[in-house]
């Protein structure tokens, strides 16, 4: 903490706070420098950082979820280490409640633990009442597209596609583009079912790939007001 409380700087916290939606206090350090900073504090134990995850400032918090992830995709760590990663995240999911911490850390803290682990707790986030959690359950999928595995990306991605929160909006959209790359077709075949009724952001998200003429397809398929 005291070393992030040396990289305060000046920061507009009402533009901040509209930004993040949050109304955590800021500091004004740069994320670069934040991200820096958990590099040299790799080794951070779990009690510390459980208590720096406590904390009123985002980059704190930051810093916090910056650790966990690195030290769960480290291939040093044990095991048992990267589930107790994965249990602290979820014991402490109420922390990770702006859309840059889930973007941090879901992945790698969540995604990469359910690689070799049953999958049910994405299902269970996928249909919580609160959007942080349900963006989660989408973004941790990011790690099962990269080891090639599509199946549960597909499966939330059918529960959030008509989600009413903007914030889910595009990580479904990116999401879906993400394993398109894997696999075109399966991905053509679900907007083929959802692209009508899609929030506009996410569908563009997801055909970011398309070659121009099959976007115009999917887009005139679906109401600019979405």
């Amino acid at each position: 903490m005291e070393r992030l409380t040396e990289l305060r700087a000046p920061v507009d916290v009402e533009w901040a706070r509209r930004f993040f939606r949050t109304d955590d206090e800021f500091l004004g350090a740069r994320m670069g420098q934040v991200f820096a900073l958990a590099k040299e504090f790799i080794e951070m134990n779990l009690d510390e950082l459980d208590r720096l995850l406590d904390s009123t400032v985002h980059e704190v918090r930051v810093g916090a979820l910056s650790i966990m992830g690195k030290q769960a995709v480290r291939k040093t760590t044990s095991d048992d280490h990267r589930r107790a990663l994965y249990e602290l995240y979820l014991r402490r999911i109420d922390r990770v409640d702006t859309w840059d911490l889930v973007d941090i850390s879901a992945h790698q803290v969540i995604g990469g633990y359910l690689i070799d682990s049953p999958r049910d707790v994405l299902y269970r986030l996928a249909g919580s009442p609160n959007w942080p959690e349900r963006r989660i359950a989408m973004f941790a999928t990011l790690q099962l597209v990269r080891a090639g595995d599509l199946d549960d990306t597909f499966a939330i991605a059918e529960i959030l596609v008509a989600d009413e929160h903007d914030l889910i909006h595009k990580v479904v959209g990116g999401l879906l583009r993400e394993a398109g790359k894997h696999d075109r077709p399966r991905l053509r075949r679900f907007l083929d079912r959802h692209a009508e009724h899609m929030p506009r952001v996410a569908l563009r998200h997801a055909i970011e790939h398309f070659d121009p003429d099959l976007r115009r397809t999917y887009l005139n398929r679906t109401k600019e007001s979405t």
